[in-house]
């Protein structure tokens, strides 16, 4: 029986992708998150888990970033990211950066099961509405050599970077995570090398540029 964890911020949809795992096969024990350092917590704390479906803007989650962080740290674990936005260049950068599958938030039970169903059988999905569109959409330039390059850091070296985004300083990054500051010298200096840049203001660089506009804050704005 595979494990699920449904990392989604609202109750409602995680109740609904709860009941499509069940459809699926996949069981009632689902795990679930609300946020993405819940999400990374659950990841730590249990080998078990299959598949992760991942709100692409849940709290702590900045478009492809979390995507990001859960290949690059569990990447023997599945991804299957969840929005409403429906952009197929979206669909396509997040199929670029390793997600096996990429559900709507518009999708009805049957292709939610069908999704989670195709997943756990090692096959890629998209929903049948947006595949025409996603296989036309050319990938962002230099989205697969940053996804190999991002993949090649190790857990505790993406962790300095995405702390580096965050704009922490070596003494913070070290005091968070309980290492010396000689040792953040050296994980930066790895991830200079293998993201090919001279600073951390590039590396940082980097990582933001996995940032994506989350549809439903535009519309709330706009009101």
């Amino acid at each position: 029986m595979a494990t699920l964890l449904i990392a989604d911020d609202h109750p409602l949809f995680r109740a609904a992708l709860r009941g499509a795992a069940v459809e699926a096969g996949a069981g009632t024990g689902a795990i679930e998150a609300g946020t993405l350092d819940d999400t990374l917590a659950a990841l730590e704390s249990r080998a078990d888990i299959d598949l992760v479906l991942l709100d692409l803007h849940m709290p702590g989650n900045h478009g492809l970033a979390g995507l990001a962080a859960i290949r690059a740290q569990f990447p023997a674990v599945a991804v299957v990211l969840v929005s409403a936005n429906e952009d197929p260049q979206v669909v396509r950068r997040a199929l670029d950066h390793g997600a096996a599958g990429y559900i709507p938030k518009s999708a009805g039970l049957d292709e939610m099961r069908d999704a989670i169903r195709t997943v756990l059988a090692c096959e890629e999905w998209l929903p049948p509405a947006l595949r025409g569109a996603v296989a036309r959409a050319e990938s962002a330039p230099g989205d697969a050599d940053l996804a190999a390059r991002l993949a090649s850091l190790t857990p505790q070296q993406f962790r300095v970077l995405a702390l580096v985004a965050d704009g922490l300083l070596n003494k913070q990054i070290a005091d968070r995570l309980d290492v010396q500051e000689r040792t953040v010298k050296a994980h930066l200096s790895a991830i200079f090398e293998k993201l090919g840049v001279r600073n951390r203001t590039q590396a940082g660089v980097i990582l933001r540029g996995l940032e994506l506009t989350d549809p439903a804050r535009q519309v709330e704005r706009a009101d």
